[in-house]
């Protein structure tokens, strides 16, 4: 027997990211369960918007560019915010930090299914499918593919029942929905007025 403690496996985020994205629960277990491991989850997804900005306000593009930044960090922050409270009353608040940086890193996997049925349709589409219905259901499977993602790493993340799982993903969905689009349109509302 060496003198040295055992090794640690560490987690790996791609593991999991591929695991979850396949609807394997056990995918879970590769994300950390800390404020680090959150805030970590969140500096790529920030970091690639605040480039974007940057160069567009160098290029000129002012507010709208900053406006676009903050909006932007409305839909990454606005899951995390509201999936707490229902964490809490549901008395699942010391799963949440796994779940919410689950979530995070798990946003990257909707690019790359977006990528295979971009692929799929082009097949498609060269077979005699219409470019409008392509488009179509390129945006439908996407965005189911997306919800049904977060369903299941709410349901496997939280321990969460089906039922839910639902709600919190509706209720999420249509709280950065609002958040969002919310101001935009008040502002236009009060300029009709």
């Amino acid at each position: 027997m060496s003198g040295r403690a055992p090794r640690r496996e560490l987690p790996n985020i791609l593991v999991g990211v591929l695991r979850l994205a396949r609807f394997d629960a056990g995918g879970m277990t590769q994300f950390g369960n800390s404020t680090q491991a959150f805030l970590a989850s969140l500096a790529p997804l920030i970091a690639f918007p605040l480039v974007g900005a940057a160069l567009a306000l160098l290029a000129g593009g002012g507010l709208d560019a900053v406006a676009e930044f903050l909006a932007t960090l409305c839909i990454l922050l606005a899951p995390a915010v509201l999936s707490h409270p229902l964490a809490v009353a549901w008395r699942r608040e010391p799963e949440w930090l796994r779940y919410a940086t689950a979530f995070n890193w798990c946003q990257w996997a909707v690019p790359l299914a977006a990528g295979a049925a971009l692929l799929l349709v082009a097949v498609m589409i060269a077979l005699g499918l219409p470019q409008r219905i392509g488009v179509l259901i390129v945006l439908l499977a996407l965005l189911g593919y997306a919800l049904a993602l977060h369903w299941f790493i709410a349901r496997s993340g939280l321990r969460l029942s089906a039922m839910r799982a639902a709600v919190l993903v509706v209720l999420v969905n249509l709280g950065t929905a609002i958040l969002v689009l919310g101001p935009g349109l008040l502002s236009l509302g009060a300029r009709e007025g």
